[in-house]
């Protein structure tokens, strides 16, 4: 059964249906774990083995979901979150049947992706047939192979990424922090759009020493507002203590930068 998915709904994929500048390509607003099961149904075979088919699909939650975290179209100025396009993310076909054991599957692990110590956000996970094309990252035929010969799941990961990827598990996939939130933060302001400022801010004072750290409470202060006023003034933002929409995404971007959790 599919669900339904409003335009605002952070658990929502919006999937862009062609190459990132076709204009004519159509936006779909598709529920995270149908978006999720779809891309399985479509990069691999329901008839691989099933730890095969597990390993793939956290590289396809974990792929997904950092495009989701970094807003990786959105800061390049796109209305959606992901395209259907190869050549830039993962196979996706509307309207297409999902297998029933890709069903059952996704079902099981739908809230989880990978990680690396340190980093508790979705790891950009690239991965490709490994036959027609090679990559640095997952081989589909190559985890096929793997799991043929004993691998579990997340053996087969850490074949690929490295012994130290783990598989992180959020609360609930609409926790995955979402776009800006339509309004200014300031003295005064609460919530976890709050503490997610903060805990960047934080992180990428580790760069940028000369940014104050600040408790990550989400809690709007003049402490958090002295941090942002410095982190404008380091990327020739002006220094008003605001987050603002120019702020909000310049802060987004950095982050991803310095915490190297999206494609290089």
């Amino acid at each position: 059964m599919t669900e339904s998915c409003s335009h605002t709904t952070p658990s929502c994929t919006v999937v862009h249906d062609g190459v990132p500048d076709d204009s004519t390509a159509t936006n779909y607003y598709v529920r995270y774990r149908d978006y999720i099961k779809n891309v399985v149904s479509s990069e691999i075979y329901a008839t691989w083995n099933e730890n095969a088919i597990y390993a793939n699909t956290l590289a396809i939650m974990s792929f997904t979901l950092n495009r989701v975290y970094t807003e990786w179209y959105r800061n390049k100025g796109y209305n959606f979150t992901i395209t259907s396009s190869t050549a830039y993310d993962q196979k996706w076909i509307h309207g297409r049947n999902i297998y029933g054991n890709v069903d059952r599957i996704v079902d099981s692990v739908f809230t989880n992706y990978l990680s690396r110590p340190g980093v508790r956000q979705p790891i950009f996970t690239s991965y490709c047939d490994g036959r027609r094309v090679t990559c640095n990252g997952l081989s589909q035929w190559g985890s096929q192979y793997l799991a043929g010969e004993g691998y579990s799941p997340i053996e087969i990961i850490r074949y690929y990424y490295g012994s130290d990827m783990y598989i992180n598990s959020a609360v609930s996939v609409s926790g995955v922090p979402s776009s800006w939130p339509g309004y200014n933060l300031t003295i005064g302001s609460t919530g976890d759009k709050v503490r997610q400022i903060q805990t960047q801010l934080n992180r990428i004072a580790r760069n940028y020493p000369a940014i104050p750290t600040v408790s990550a409470d989400g809690i709007y202060g003049p402490a958090t507002a002295g941090a942002v006023r410095t982190f404008q003034g380091i990327f020739n933002l002006p220094q008003s203590g605001i987050v603002d929409f120019p702020t909000w995404y310049s802060i987004s971007n950095v982050y991803v930068g310095v915490s190297r959790i999206a494609e290089p």
